[in-house]
């Protein structure tokens, strides 16, 4: 018996469609960055591009559980001296680019390095309801469906 190993030329990379309206950040994060390393499926390999491509729309209508919104912070650091820069979840979701939330929370869920980049190429994020990938008509997964705490119900 021996281990399978998917080639280049074998994998097939689908489009998918994302509505993150009222999903919770962090296991919308975790659906998405399981797809994009190609975890779903059954001839997922390590070392390869393996995953879909998805298209995330709604983003800026994201949810985060208890009080998150108001106490995560985000850090970064501008490469000078005394340069950590801070800013608060719900600053962000207010901003200029909401879609950011979303992005950074599969970022690091992805692995870093060359293969990592290459797969987080294939994430689209969109902060309102229009995208430009219409023409590669995408297939509609409904996270809400798949766990009833992906949801918050208000």
């Amino acid at each position: 018996m021996t281990t399978y190993s998917a080639k280049a030329k074998e994998i097939v990379k689908n489009w998918v469609l994302i509505d993150a309206e009222g999903l919770v950040v962090g296991r919308l994060a975790a659906i998405i960055a399981n797809r994009l390393r190609g975890k779903h499926k059954a001839t997922f390999t390590p070392h390869m591009d393996c995953g879909d491509n998805i298209v995330v729309i709604n983003t800026e209508k994201v949810l985060l559980t208890g009080r998150k919104r108001q106490q995560k912070t985000y850090y970064w650091h501008t490469g000078f001296p005394g340069g950590i820069k801070e800013r608060k979840a719900d600053k962000i979701l207010e901003g200029k680019f909401p879609e950011r939330v979303g992005e950074k929370a599969v970022e690091r869920m992805i692995p870093r390095g060359p293969l990592g980049r290459a797969q987080m190429r294939a994430l689209h994020v969109f902060a309102g309801t229009e995208h430009p990938y219409d023409g590669q008509k995408p297939e509609t997964l409904d996270v809400a469906s798949m766990n009833r705490k992906n949801k918050v119900v208000a």
